[in-house]
């Protein structure tokens, strides 16, 4: 028997309205790529989005077009969001700082029509516009008093674009498994891969962020999203932000430690979302300036694993509390959060180990743990093996793809995250390594993440990255490459000593390696194939 209820689309034009009619004093407010500070509230962001449908639709931007853009977390890139999504277009956000070979590639094999453009990145498509053989225009997202001199062709003002039109626009109905926004993957094996979201998919992964205990998210927060809107939805914020009613600040190109410190200050920032890389740049200005947050009260870390000494530092010394996020493009993303239950509070050392974990599930995802035939796995907190996942917002298929979806799934068609886990039976998940980074030293696993993890506790290591360095014996043997704090002389056997205490014999790196800097994608995500890569030729002492 089916249930007598209306069958109403879950669509991401219905949110926008929602937070104009329901938060009508709420800001947005943004650090702009011109420089001064932009505010305005709800309702004026949803007029303006419905201007800029209208402008795409005298573009002739019709349903499942795709839309391009290359810009920071600002209020304009937000209105993009809404406005192509809204009219039944494809959004298609782009990591800037991919090599030119992949950009071309994902401008193509998205069949981009349209791409929005902030000024800092300008000469890029300069540069490579002569390679888009199907983008019909480009918008400078600026007004006209700034608009450039640009060499690139059939070029637009976004703010000409908007004044030229009035906020009577009626947002279209239709289905809400329709495409709705599109990234890609890294792509650091292979060219990128294209992920496919649908207005449902993102409606229900918002309302399941809102539904994790322990992240409260409402009118009272503040959140600052340094995730990039680039990178899958910024984690979300986009949409569960504006249904929450929440304050959102976009910091815009300025993500060095002093600049985030300011916004947060000034605008009373309660969340901050994003990676470790920009956390140690914020942690870092925050010791030698001798500051504190009088608003901050939570930091949620995630697209690598958050370091135990990053947590305890946010606690011990700022009364904030770091929280520990895991997913994936591919999720939408978030999947699972760590944050302890009450009975597991109290004591700081059992309450850091979980903390240190990814966490539990949120509502909405399914996970397991396969060998690698493809059976089951306890969750005994032991067990490791490839976590798969499945739920309303992870994705089905690679976008015109199908090598890769099929490499992507198992039998029963759960997806291959490509993490090594443990879940134990409170149900948090721990990423041992990834199953391409996990180091196999005569026939036993070492966690790449575990020797990172206590390599960058000690106080003298800025950051610090392991890698398997090939060995005659032993088949692969942890090389540990470590970035020192600014002024520090520790050496190879001051880091040894130090790990010794903290690992299995057997896991102690043969050898150690100072570097000025790590590779960091523009996600902040380290990147270990090129770190490989590096080092492929490297010979460990112990050979």
């Amino acid at each position: 028997m089916r249930g007598m209820m209306m069958d109403r689309p879950l669509l991401i034009s219905q949110i926008i309205e929602f937070a104009a009619v329901n938060f009508p004093d709420q800001e947005i407010v943004s650090r702009t790529t011109e420089g001064p500070i932009h505010r305005y509230t709800y309702p004026e962001l949803a007029k303006r989005t419905r201007q800029l449908a209208k402008a795409l639709e005298t573009l002739g931007v019709k349903p499942e077009d795709r839309i391009g853009t290359i810009a920071w977390n600002t209020y304009r890139h937000l209105e993009i969001y809404y406005a192509s999504s809204g009219m039944g277009a494809i959004c298609h956000t782009m990591n800037p700082r991919l090599p030119a070979d992949q950009l071309i590639y994902i401008v193509n094999h998205a069949k981009d029509r349209f791409i929005f453009v902030d000024l800092t990145f300008l000469p890029l498509l300069e540069k490579l516009h002569e390679h888009f053989p199907d983008v019909e225009g480009f918008v400078v997202m600026t007004d006209e008093a700034n608009m450039p001199k640009t060499d690139l062709p059939r070029v637009h003002c976004y703010e000409t674009l908007l004044k030229a039109q009035d906020g009577d626009y009626t947002w279209p109905e239709f289905d809400e498994h329709t495409a709705s926004s599109m990234c890609y993957t890294s792509g650091t094996t292979g060219n990128p891969k294209g992920v496919l979201y649908s207005h449902r998919s993102n409606v229900l992964h918002a309302l399941y962020v809102l539904s994790i205990s322990g992240v409260p998210i409402n009118e009272d927060s503040s959140i600052l999203p340094v995730v990039p809107m680039f990178h899958v939805n910024a984690w979300g914020v986009p949409y569960f932000g504006l249904i929450a009613g929440a304050k959102l600040v976009f910091p815009g190109p300025k993500l060095d430690g002093p600049s985030l410190a300011d916004l947060i200050e000034e605008e009373q920032v309660t969340d901050a979302w994003g990676v470790p890389t920009v956390w140690l740049g914020l942690l870092g200005h925050m010791r030698q300036q001798g500051k504190t947050f009088s608003s901050l009260k939570r930091t949620l870390i995630g697209g690598s694993a958050a370091p135990r000494a990053m947590i305890t530092e946010f606690r011990d010394k700022y009364g904030v509390e770091a929280i520990q996020g895991w997913g994936m493009t591919e999720m939408s993303p978030l999947g699972t959060v760590s944050i302890p239950r009450p009975s597991m509070r109290g004591d700081w050392d059992n309450e850091l180990e979980i903390r240190g974990k990814q966490g539990r599930l949120m509502f909405g995802v399914e996970m397991k743990i396969v060998d690698a035939d493809g059976n089951t796995l306890p969750h005994d907190g032991e067990s490791q093996g490839e976590l798969l996942v499945r739920g309303n917002a992870v994705i089905d298929g690679y976008y015109e793809n199908p090598e890769a979806t099929a490499k992507a799934f198992s039998d029963d068609g759960w997806f291959r995250t490509g993490d090594v886990s443990t879940i134990d039976p409170d149900g948090y998940m721990e990423i041992v390594d990834r199953v391409k980074d996990v180091i196999k030293s005569g026939g036993e696993w070492i966690s790449s993440i575990d020797l990172e993890n206590e390599a960058v506790a000690h106080p003298e290591v800025a950051e610090a990255a392991v890698i398997g360095v090939k060995h005659a014996k032993w088949q692969e043997r942890p090389l540990l490459i470590v970035v020192r704090e600014q002024g520090s002389s520790v050496g190879k056997e001051d880091m040894l000593k130090f790990l010794e205490e903290r690992v299995a014999k057997w896991w102690l790196p043969d050898d150690v390696v100072f570097v000025e800097e790590l590779p960091h994608g523009a996600t902040g995500k380290l990147q270990k194939a090129k770190l490989r890569e590096q080092f492929k030729d490297y010979t460990l002492p112990t050979e």
